[in-house]
């Protein structure tokens, strides 16, 4: 039970990979807590999840809807040892077709959302947290129609590297963890809805990882366990790929 009696967050934990976290963490023994913007897909992550697992209705790149979200934690438990900044999310726009509505949308979720998220926490977060933020390999490489999501993922990875030296001395550890292609609903609508298509790119995707295949949402998972147990207690400012290999060619 690496994370017994733990209290964790993690925004946008109704699907994918922020889902996998959540069931991963209360397996090991953590308090989980998950956001999401949609009721329904809520409530059926919190069944899922179990293990006292909670949910709550936050947008991340709201203020005062994350501040309600650290005040009932702070209500219930007076603490907070892991919080997972992973809300967030993008869609594919060339140069030559990006509107401000789009960049606005990205950014406000990846950006200013995951800013917001751990300065509304910081008050409850002491010495031995861990604060993992959700990259992508995206930051790392070219990826055609997917500029101003990459921008806003390699704006994630700053952050981690300039808040370690603001954090300095609180005993607080920043990391970012960045998947590679993984099998999720959000990757594969990416191209639309089509079943058949859908498989034809997560094939192509297989094709550019030496591993041979995309990723699960559970082996993400299994890696944001070791940055939010003790097992990471010397580990601060990195970037984790867990990415078949892919950002290493």
């Amino acid at each position: 039970m690496k994370l017994a009696e733990k209290v964790a967050v993690i925004t946008g934990g109704t699907t994918g990979i922020g889902l996998a976290m959540a069931k991963r963490f209360a397996s090991e023994g953590a308090h989980v807590y998950i956001t999401g913007r949609r009721q329904p897909e809520l409530d059926a992550a919190v069944q899922a999840i179990g293990a006292g697992a909670q949910g709550m209705r936050v947008d991340s790149a709201d203020q005062a809807q994350l501040q309600s979200l650290f005040d009932r934690v702070r209500a219930q438990h007076g603490k907070l040892d892991v919080l997972v900044a992973n809300a967030g999310g993008g869609s594919l726009l060339p140069l030559g077709q990006i509107t401000a509505a789009h960049f606005d949308d990205t950014f406000g979720r990846n950006v200013k959302g995951t800013l917001f998220t751990v300065q509304t926490a910081l008050p409850l977060l002491g010495q031995g947290s861990s604060v993992i933020l959700t990259g992508s390999t995206a930051a790392s490489g070219g990826t055609e129609a997917f500029s101003v999501y990459a921008a806003s993922k390699a704006a994630v990875r700053a952050f981690a590297r300039n808040w370690i030296l603001d954090l300095k001395g609180r005993g607080i550890r920043v990391n970012t963890l960045s998947p590679g292609p993984t099998r999720t609903a959000g990757l594969v609508e990416l191209v639309g809805t089509d079943a058949a298509q859908q498989q034809g790119f997560l094939d192509h995707l297989a094709g550019l990882i030496p591993s041979g295949r995309v990723g699960e949402p559970d082996e993400i998972a299994k890696a944001a366990v070791f940055l939010a147990s003790d097992d990471a207690s010397f580990v601060n400012g990195i970037e984790l790929f867990v990415d078949g290999g892919q950002r290493q060619i």
